[in-house]
């Protein structure tokens, strides 16, 4: 059961800057991963459009952050909202 929350992007935008679950510093990455689905148009340093890309979850994940398939569904739809973004040219 999710009893807390907390997902916040850095300035940068590409990496998160707070991801807390149940009190367990968490990892975006035990939920999927973000790629750049369209590098093609990308700047020289930059991402043509950014995307996180959830993952199915795991009866570890869901141990390991005291969570429910429902939860971890919600904390997936909270990552992409951070984590895609676009095209961007920040790292330039």
């Amino acid at each position: 059961m999710l009893s807390s929350f907390k997902c916040k992007s850095y300035v940068s935008i590409c990496a998160l800057e707070t991801f807390i679950i149940n009190g367990i510093d968490a990892d975006y990455k035990d939920f999927g991963d973000k790629e750049d689905i369209n590098p093609a148009i990308a700047e020289e340093y930059g991402c043509g459009n950014m995307k996180f890309i959830s993952n199915p979850a795991t009866q570890e994940v869901l141990e390991k952050y005291n969570i429910n398939e429902d939860d971890y569904d919600e904390i997936c739809c909270k990552l992409d909202e951070e984590l895609s973004f676009g095209q961007c040219g920040w790292c330039i």
